[in-house]
């Protein structure tokens, strides 16, 4: 017998039926994880049974349910809910009987009387207008059961009805047209996470009462073309797996369709929105059409998704537009749509062509592009070429840089520089709003808790900002916004009177005005490199200006013993020119800059606090000297031609030869005056019709002074002109920022 062998014959048997046994246990528990895990595991939408106390909705119950509504928020309702409702052909008894007993039992009643079809399954097909009363578009007047209210309101919406239906004859170009019957619901209609397996067809229907379809589901095609809803609609958290279409549909009242999802193809054209309409967190999986509709009140789309195509082409949006957090996979389009008020795309995400082409943008609104995830290596935001850059907008400059320079990359490969420099004008601008805020906000990195109490921050805000300012600096605003207790009702209240960062030293205070007052001076003069005219038009008030003064110091001497002074005719012309060159540079100005009156403040502090005071010692001193009656200015009698005078001073050199080529100007001509401003025009600008100078002998030093003044301040102006038009110019442009 060998070692291991059991001794007793039975022992070996025995094991082998253990080992069958623990087999059969083990598949057995397999078996029942695995049904269980089929039981427990949630079925997808387009499989998921009818709710557990769901029945079949017969005869009986539903003649027993109609002779008994329940009350329902005020409302008489006939009560369906937890039903299978079978409403297929092939159940053509139940389908007849159904519709009849129900439209029989609402005609009766003259109060209005609801239906609550509420976690409900309906097979087949709901028709609504066997439902419900069924009324032509023209002529026939409303039966007696309804109210005063409700004919007034129905016989509008039906004259508003009757005239959209003759306009899309009209661009149809159809000559004969079915006559168009229409459906009335007066009561409210409640389908609360009802799900609808056939077609549902609420075309051309009043809806009296309000409508909610919370959780709905609509595996087929949904049509509430010509739809009309008076009072709230909830679609919120509905699933639409068909195609959806609201054509021509009218919203009186607040619309939710919030966290709903389509997944077929959505049409909402020619529709009308009177108050808020809420589709934020809906997501749209296929194309997309909300074109040619009229939004009243505010728009919310915030946070949805768009995988497909997306058109609002031609809309009409009364109040703001949402778009906050939204996605954008694919194109979309505001092709002649217009914005009466802001645009948010606050953290919005443009991962295609937006088209904002022909858009009008009224006056206050704008598009906020704050947080925006914009590539433009990927995507691209179209407008029309010098009016899209000015929509764009932003609260801060504080996190939103990238997102500039994105938009300005944007058009600068389309070409469309003015667009470009237009969004790097409004960078400049608030660039220099954090400035301004550096030097005069209170800096609550070193500010005391009462110093803060009395900026907005309450007691607890205050000693928080405090503790947490003690283990590190606050460098941001988005820092400040981390603190526990500072809500964003607070930041908004508090932003505009702080700053952030490290506080500045004197000599850093001292370079940040500096460097202030000239980014002031690119804005206010060139509007930061984007306007030529602005800066014509400054130049050709300075002309003026220092025209005007050439004239006086020259024509205007003395007045005894001999006096030297100009004509009466003389002196008209001249203060005429003036105001001629004025009056035309004050309206280049309004036209072109955006704060015209502080441009003039900047401009008038420039050119005449110095100039003034020059004449008035000048005069003041009197003029004693030889050559007095002889004009200070002389003139190039060799060429007459236009000159480009960049290189020339305005004082003819001191050796005796060049006196032999230049001549006294003609004051005593009629047109003299013209040869002063010829010569201010030549000194500021550094171009003319000919080369008037300075004369070199016998000439008061404060005159000289004047001239050179104004040369020295013709060089600045002549550089701004260069950088904008170097700006403004597409080839140049794009030969600087491309080489």
């Amino acid at each position: 017998m060998l070692p291991n062998q059991p001794t007793n014959p039975f022992q070996k048997f025995g094991n082998l039926k253990g080992i069958k046994l623990h087999s059969l246990l083990f598949r057995f528990i397999a078996i029942a994880l695995l049904l269980s895990i089929l039981v427990i595991s949630p079925q997808p939408s387009w499989a998921s049974p009818s709710p557990p106390d769901a029945v079949p909705l017969t005869l009986e119950l539903l003649k027993a349910r109609l002779k008994a509504p329940v009350q329902l928020e005020g409302s008489r309702t006939i009560d369906l809910r937890h039903f299978v409702i079978d409403l297929r052909p092939d159940n053509a008894e139940f389908d007849n009987q159904f519709y009849r007993l129900i439209q029989e039992q609402i005609q009766r009643s003259a109060p209005p009387l609801g239906l609550d079809l509420s976690y409900s399954k309906i097979l087949g097909e709901l028709k609504m207008s066997d439902l419900a009363f069924r009324i032509p578009l023209y002529g026939k007047t409303l039966p007696p059961i309804f109210n005063e209210a409700e004919q007034a309101q129905f016989e509008r919406d039906r004259r508003r009805l009757s005239q959209l239906n003759q306009l899309s004859r009209s661009l149809l170009i159809q000559t004969q047209v079915e006559p168009v019957q229409i459906t009335v619901w007066r009561g409210p209609l409640l389908l609360a996470q009802t799900r609808f397996e056939g077609f549902i067809n609420f075309t051309n229907t009043f809806f009296l009462g309000r409508v909610e379809a919370q959780g709905a589901i609509f595996p087929q095609d949904v049509d509430w073309s010509g739809a009309r809803f008076s009072r709230k609609v909830n679609f919120s958290g509905s699933i639409f797996q068909g195609e959806v279409r609201f054509r021509n549909a009218i919203f009186f009242d607040r619309t939710r369709f919030s966290q709903v999802e389509f997944r077929g193809a959505v049409n909402f054209q020619s529709s009308e929105f009177q108050s808020a309409a809420n589709f934020n967190q809906a997501v749209f999986k296929q194309l997309t059409n909300f074109s040619r509709i009229l939004w009243q009140d505010n728009a919310d789309f915030s946070q949805t998704q768009w995988q497909d195509k997306v058109f609002f082409d031609r809309d009409k949006f009364g109040r703001s537009l949402f778009l906050t957090e939204a996605t954008f996979e694919k194109a979309v389009s505001f092709r002649q749509a217009q914005f009466n008020r802001s645009v948010n795309l606050r953290g919005a995400s443009i991962l295609d062509q937006t088209d904002f082409a022909d858009a009008n943008f009224a006056k206050g609104s704008y598009l906020n592009v704050a947080n925006l995830q914009f590539d433009p290596k990927q995507a691209t935001i179209l407008g029309d070429p010098g009016q899209i850059g000015k929509a764009f907008s932003v609260p801060n400059l504080e996190g939103n840089e990238i997102v500039m320079r994105n938009l300005v990359q944007n058009f600068w490969g389309l070409q469309q520089v003015a667009d470009a420099n237009e969004i790097e004008y409004t960078v400049e601008k608030l660039r220099l709003k954090e400035q301004r805020q550096q030097l005069i906000g209170t800096n609550i990195n070193n500010a005391t808790r009462w110093h803060l109490q009395s900026l907005g921050f309450s007691e607890k805000q205050a000693d928080a900002i405090i503790q947490a300012r003690e283990q590190n600096p606050i460098r941001s605003f988005n820092e400040l916004l981390k603190i526990g207790g500072v809500d964003f009702s607070t930041y908004v209240k508090v932003r505009d009177r702080i700053a952030v960062g490290e506080p500045l030293t004197l000599t850093g205070r001292i370079l940040m005005i500096f460097r202030g007052l000239g980014l002031s001076c690119l804005l206010l003069l060139t509007r930061y490199g984007t306007s030529v005219g602005l800066i014509f038009g400054i130049e050709m008030i300075g002309i003026a200006h220092f025209g005007v003064m050439f004239w006086l110091i020259d024509r205007f001497r003395r007045l005894r013993p001999k006096p030297i002074v100009p004509t009466r005719l003389e002196t008209l012309w001249s203060l005429g020119g003036f105001c001629v060159l004025t009056l035309m540079g004050l309206a280049i100005v309004f036209q072109s800059s955006d704060r015209p009156w502080l441009t003039l403040a900047y401009m008038e502090a420039t050119l005449l606090p110095i100039p003034l005071l020059l004449m008035i010692f000048l005069y003041w001193k009197g003029r004693y000297h030889n050559l007095l009656t002889t004009t200070y200015f002389v003139e190039d009698g060799t060429l007459r031609q236009l000159r480009f005078l960049i290189g020339r001073l305005p004082i003819i050199p001191d050796y005796p030869f060049f006196r032999e080529r230049y001549i006294p100007i003609l004051w005593d001509r009629r047109w003299g005056w013209l040869i002063y401003f010829d010569f201010s025009l030549n000194n500021l600008l550094k171009f003319g019709f000919n080369d008037i100078r300075l004369r070199d002998e016998h000439v008061p030093g404060l005159i000289t002074t004047l001239v050179w003044y104004q040369w020295g301040i013709g060089m600045l102006y002549f550089a701004l002109l260069l950088w904008t038009l170097s700006r403004t110019i597409p080839g140049l442009n794009l030969l600087i920022y491309f080489k």
